[in-house]
C-alpha cells in the first residue's frame, strides 16, 4: 500500500467508479425530471452529479485501502494480483 504502483492502480479504480457514479447520477436526475422537462446538458444538476461521482471515488479509495492488507495481496483488490509498470 505504501508504493506508487498501489496508488496508480487505486486511482484507476477510483476514476472508473467516478465515471460510473456520474452516469448513474445523470440517469437518476433525468428520470426524476423526465415528467417535467427535457433532460439535456443544460438541465442536468451538475453539482449533484459531481457530488455523487466524488463520493463514489472516495468510497473506491477507501475500499482499496481496506483491501490492501488482505493476505498476499499487494494491490488495491481482494484478489491476488501482481502490479506491473
Amino acid at each position: 500500500m505504501f508504493n506508487k504502483k498501489f496508488w496508480i492502480a487505486a486511482s484507476e479504480r477510483a476514476a472508473k467508479t467516478f465515471a460510473q457514479a456520474a452516469v448513474l447520477a445523470i440517469l437518476g436526475t433525468g428520470m426524476m425530471a423526465a415528467s417535467d422537462v427535457t433532460v439535456n446538458a443544460f438541465t442536468v444538476d451538475w453539482l449533484t452529479v459531481l457530488g455523487f461521482a466524488v463520493g463514489g471515488a472516495v468510497l473506491s479509495y477507501l475500499t482499496s485501502v481496506i483491501s490492501a492488507p488482505m493476505g498476499k495481496n499487494v494491490g488495491p483488490s481482494l484478489a491476488d494480483e501482481e502490479l506491473t509498470a
